[in-house]
């Protein structure tokens, strides 16, 4: 699970040499996988990885690189699994339907009788919506403030919940359709815990953790725990702090080991006989379609594959990537463990499926490219009616952000090529006839095309108005925020951007002359005018608060 706090990016890369658990003349794990995680610890891709794979009756975890320490990763290492929590918080559901203490099409609102939960058409959020991903719910929910930007969930607690819960309108029925949502499976397994007059990790102590003799795994970091921890690290391999959570830990406050998944993807894929078996199973049934080739049970996903379907979810947080999956078949099984922000999934497919495909590690350095080449890549991009690619800059490294998810950096590794360390993505930029940028392919899972917007198109796709050049113009400079901090109000293409000392340069849209507005988060811009109608300075609305910034250099 990812938030849209943005951080300064910078490029560093070390190398590590790797070690494994398993001899390798030996191990289980297919040859070109082993190799690929080789290589792309020795390349810097990732500091420590740990894969644990289940062939038949077989097992064994595979580790690869080194700590912060200098100390091995071994299969007691310490890691945070980010989404795949949403799996235990499904097993902890299905478990009390299995029980009979609930029903999967009982109103959420049954279990939270002192809460306001939004209903819409007289149709209520049931807990089946809610836990396939269907219950209308964001992904995050608007008072989602926290107090320290690097640790977002650590204050957000049942009030906030309750707050946001009585103020929301959904925007379509519940179950019409997916939209993937943290703050959905978050509310999912508080309300658990309030149904059986407990906290979130007692409940998950008890039905799961316990049973399945997971010791070395919990939501909070315990102190046996903490001398196992690896280190988080961002894209970039930037140390990170370990994320904390209240309310919402049903959604990604697991922290785990090779070991301990181990037991629990054997367990899921019915190789180790266990209590837990018919609840497991029922969570993994597909029930609701959510793409090509694709559909989610309790929240366990299901990849049309050949020669058997995959049941599989990831995570992700500031600093760890998770994935973990197993054929339908029940005999491979891949639980991937890394402490830094670049997607592992590549890795698990292809450990399930023969045919699935591995990247050359090559693929995965950059090469230099001058900041004015990298600044044509910049603009809006059209991927579909709701979801648009905004790609923007910072500090000469280039960033990726859909409409509603957070910005990640992209990275060349050749003329109109860039790849992303998270969520397997590439980026094939197309040009037109005089060799301006005019769009882009999307490679991630299949291939979809984006044409780039132009002003006029953009600001009407996010329901903005175009203004003229002359008006634009009037605002181009840099506003004083704050001692260390200025907004900088520049103009390519016709389209305005608005960066702010340390983040990228984000589009903003006018609503009218002198009111504008963000669309990567929830901000709004005010210009004021003097008596001669100059601009002289500009007021940022964001949380609830007005801070004005003046003009302090204009064009």
């Amino acid at each position: 699970m990812k938030t849209n706090n943005l951080a300064p990016i910078a490029i560093s890369l070390a190398l590590f040499a790797c070690t494994s658990f398993a001899d390798a003349e030996t191990h289980l794990l297919p040859d070109r996988v082993y190799r690929a995680a080789q290589e792309r610890v020795d390349a810097g891709y990732y500091p420590a990885l740990v894969i644990g794979y289940v062939s038949g009756d077989k097992s064994e975890v595979d580790v690869f690189g080194k700590l912060d320490n200098g100390k091995a990763v071994d299969a007691d290492t310490v890691f945070e699994i980010g989404s795949i929590t949403k799996t235990f918080t499904a097993t902890l559901l299905a478990e009390e339907v299995q029980r009979g203490a609930l029903k999967l099409d009982a109103p959420l609102a049954t279990l939270l009788p002192d809460f306001a939960i939004p209903s819409r058409n007289d149709k209520k959020i049931t807990l089946l919506d809610i836990a396939t991903q269907t219950s209308g719910l964001p992904r995050l929910p608007s008072n989602l403030k926290p107090a320290v930007p690097t640790d977002p969930y650590a204050d957000y607690g049942a009030a906030e919940l309750k707050t946001f819960l009585s103020g929301y309108t959904l925007p379509r029925d519940p179950g019409e359709s997916y939209e993937y949502s943290n703050l959905g499976f978050g509310l999912l397994g508080f309300a658990l815990a309030q149904h059986e007059h407990s906290t979130y990790r007692e409940l998950l102590q008890k039905d799961v953790l316990h049973p399945l003799g997971m010791t070395m795994t919990d939501v909070i970091t315990t102190p046996a725990m903490r001398e196992h921890l690896a280190a988080g690290h961002d894209g970039d391999r930037h140390a990170v702090p370990s994320w904390n959570f209240d309310a919402v830990a049903g959604a990604g406050a697991i922290r785990s080991t090779g070991n301990d998944m181990l037991r629990y993807l054997k367990a899921n894929m019915g190789v180790t006989k266990t209590a837990l078996a018919p609840a497991m199973n029922l969570a993994h049934e597909p029930r609701r379609d959510i793409g090509k080739d694709a559909r989610i049970g309790l929240a366990w996903m299901t990849k049309s594959a050949k020669p058997h379907d995959v049941i599989w979810h990831n995570g992700a947080t500031a600093g760890y990537v998770s994935m973990s999956g197993f054929t339908g078949d029940g005999q491979r099984g891949v639980v991937v463990l890394a402490n830094i922000a670049t997607s592992p999934e590549e890795l698990g497919f292809a450990a399930l499926l023969d045919d699935a495909p591995i990247s050359e590690t090559q693929n995965y350095k950059t090469v230099a490219m001058d900041v004015s080449a990298l600044r044509d890549y910049i603009g809006i991009y059209n991927l579909s009616d709701s979801m648009l690619l905004t790609i923007a800059e910072q500090d000469d490294q280039l960033f990726a952000q859909a409409t509603g998810q957070g910005p990640f950096p992209i990275y060349p590794r050749a003329k109109n090529e860039f790849f992303a360390k998270v969520g397997d993505i590439s980026l094939t930029f197309q040009r037109d006839t005089k060799d301006k940028v005019s769009g882009l392919i999307l490679h991630q899972h299949g291939d979809r095309n984006a044409a780039k917007l132009g002003a006029a198109d953009a600001a009407a796709a996010n329901k903005g108005v175009a203004l003229d050049a002359e008006t634009l113009n009037g605002y181009v400079g840099k506003y004083r925020l704050g001692l260390d901090a200025v907004f900088d109000f520049t103009i390519k293409d016709c389209q305005a951007y608005m960066a702010l000392t340390g983040q990228p340069s984000f589009p903003i849209f006018a609503r009218a002359k002198d009111k504008f507005f963000y669309t990567v988060v929830d901000a709004q811009l005010d210009f004021e005018r003097n008596d001669k109608g100059s601009v002289v300075a500009v007021v940022l609305h964001q949380n609830g608060q007005d801070q004005r910034a003046p003009l302090i250099k204009p064009r």
